[in-house]
């Protein structure tokens, strides 16, 4: 009598409380993201689908672009990443020291760029231009974090600042902080950014209330906010088209 056929089981499936996670070669072609990258161009890649191509491979039970989200989850997007040191990385389950030398390499190879191609620097000139740089990254935080974009006078980004991690509220928020940097550089506008942890993006009163705030100091410093963007789940809110504190 013939043995009974054994059916191939998927990685993990068999495990109790583990959940099979398919690979890239078993996704459709259009959700992969070399083949997106291919067809769309990177600036059509979330920054997770970015940062799995360099990872190649992802670990056990997730797959690369599981991966990739859960890296720039635990350490707060490519912020974190890159301030989070070579031996923190490589100790980070799933990741290794080729897969680490990759971030940091390709971070690297970013600065680097963007301090050779100052013309190059991105333009504000409506609220979707400020959302494109950090709504992905913004999205995947687990705490609220408040920054800033710095302009110059054309409106190109001077830099990106961290003010605040933590509650964001009118108790917090002190305005000398919040234009340190734009004092330091002679930036004569910014945009405020912070997220929702919550996934809603509608503005809270004390969202308006600080705004208020720092729209008051801005007129002092000679420094004008511009706007001020709320992040939450994917989608932003602009507090400026909304008509919230602004005039």
């Amino acid at each position: 009598m013939p043995s009974p056929r054994r059916v191939a089981t998927p990685p993990n499936e068999d495990r109790p409380g583990t959940r099979y996670a398919p690979t890239i070669r078993e996704m459709p072609p259009g959700e992969r993201p070399r083949e997106r990258l291919r067809d769309y161009g990177p600036a059509a890649l979330s920054t997770g689908e970015l940062l799995a191509i360099l990872l190649r491979t992802g670990s056990s039970g997730e797959n690369v672009l599981q991966l990739a989200g859960r890296l720039l989850t635990q350490w707060d997007g490519l912020g974190g990443l890159a301030r989070v040191s070579f031996a923190e990385l490589c100790a980070t389950h799933g990741v290794g020291e080729a897969k680490a030398s990759q971030i940091k390499a390709a971070l690297e190879l970013g600065r680097r760029l963007a301090a050779a191609l100052p013309a190059e620097r991105p333009q504000v000139t409506r609220p979707d231009d400020v959302a494109g740089l950090l709504l992905t990254e913004m999205s995947l935080l687990e705490r609220e974090s408040l920054r800033v974009v710095l302009l110059n006078t054309k409106n190109l980004v001077v830099g990106v600042r961290e003010v605040y991690r933590g509650t964001v509220d009118s108790a917090r928020v002190r305005p000398a902080e919040v234009f340190r940097d734009a004092v330091r550089e002679t930036c004569p506008a910014l945009v405020v950014v912070h997220n929702h942890p919550s996934g809603d993006p509608t503005p809270s009163q004390d969202d308006v209330a600080v705004t208020r705030d720092l729209i008051a100091a801005g007129a002092l410093l000679g420094i004008e906010v511009l706007d001020h963007i709320v992040i939450g789940g994917g989608r932003f809110v602009s507090m400026k088209a909304q008509r919230l504190a602004f005039r």
